[in-house]
């Protein structure tokens, strides 16, 4: 999401972004944080940074992803208010709503009901960062959104098996059965749950497109004493895994069998946002999902496949500490 934030800046001509690694700059060190904003002074930040991973990810590692992106968040938003950012755009998920909640999701069914475990962690953290932007704009005056996209890929994605999402994991397993000959590709999970994807450049320009707008237009979404600021962002429309899984093998190339693997959790049944308040403010998306499936692939092919990032050659992989954050 950071990568394809700062591709959407600079292609509406953005220069002047102050960008920084994990390495440069912790988000999780509290001082580190308050000396950045002190000396740069950004007028405007998009918080994309977290802690992020697919349900074996969640589940192996609960209290990184509970106390890293707490950490983050804390940290950044405080920070941009003592520094009186004009505006900031704090980023969510999807798995912020309840396991249950009525589809489609809308934004107050945060908060009615009991959230999925494999990631209540990662989603209790979202959830306190959005009470802080809620509660910020309501004592200070902030002008803080919160954007919850739903399931995001796209170019410069994770393809650790251990920790990516879902269509990262399965462009890596069908590509490298591909080039394996193998005869099949095993799937986590029944493959009936349903989700939604988005283009993570979609997804940039959503943000770009919130952060442009006037107060007039804004102002009424954030500055409300009953209703948080929160924004869904996704395309409106979803499909089982197994379908997901038949378009990824369609545009890999692979012939062989798909099994899916019903003893490995499912995760929350079906998870399809109402951007119905985004919409209203005048954004769509722009690219289908096999069109971003597509130039995922040749992305990944290209970039990453083509190298020796993979260990194509059967080789384990693993993550650089097993924390890899997106500071913009």
């Amino acid at each position: 999401m950071g990568s394809a934030l700062v591709r959407r800046l600079r292609s509406a001509g953005y220069s002047n972004l102050l960008l920084r690694t994990h390495r440069e700059l912790d988000l999780t060190e509290h001082h580190a944080v308050r000396e950045f904003f002190a000396v740069e002074k950004p007028d405007y930040v998009f918080l994309a940074a977290a802690r992020v991973g697919g349900i074996l990810a969640n589940s192996t590692y609960p209290a990184d992803f509970v106390s890293q992106n707490l950490f983050i968040q804390t940290n950044v938003i405080h920070e941009a208010f003592r520094s009186n950012v004009k505006r900031l755009l704090f980023l969510g998920s999807s798995c912020i709503y309840p396991k249950f909640a009525t589809q489609p999701i809308k934004e107050d069914a945060l908060l009615g009901g009991p959230l999925e475990s494999t990631n209540q962690p990662y989603a209790l953290a979202k959830i306190s960062g959005i009470e802080m932007c809620w509660s910020y704009n309501r004592q200070y005056g902030t002008r803080f959104v919160a954007a919850m996209p739903t399931n995001l890929f796209g170019l410069a994605d994770r393809y650790d098996l251990h920790n990516s999402h879902v269509i990262p994991a399965l462009i890596r397993k069908m590509h490298e059965a591909k080039i394996g000959e193998s005869a099949e590709v095993v799937v986590w999970g029944s493959g009936n749950v349903r989700r939604e994807f988005l283009f993570a450049d979609d997804a940039a320009d959503a943000c770009v497109f919130l952060m442009c707008l006037t107060n007039d237009k804004i102002d009424p979404v954030l500055i409300h004493e009953t209703r948080r600021p929160l924004i869904n962002v996704g395309c409106g429309e979803d499909l089982t895994i197994r379908e997901v899984a038949e378009l990824i093998a369609n545009v890999v190339g692979f012939k062989g069998k798909l099994v899916f693997d019903a003893s490995k959790p499912d995760g929350t049944p079906r998870k399809l946002l109402d951007t119905s308040r985004l919409t209203t403010l005048g954004w769509k998306p722009q690219t289908t999902l096999c069109e971003g499936l597509q130039k995922t692939y040749r992305d990944f092919s290209k970039n990453i496949a083509s190298g020796s990032q993979l260990g194509l050659s059967g080789a384990k992989v693993t993550s650089s500490n097993s924390t890899e954050f997106a500071n913009l």
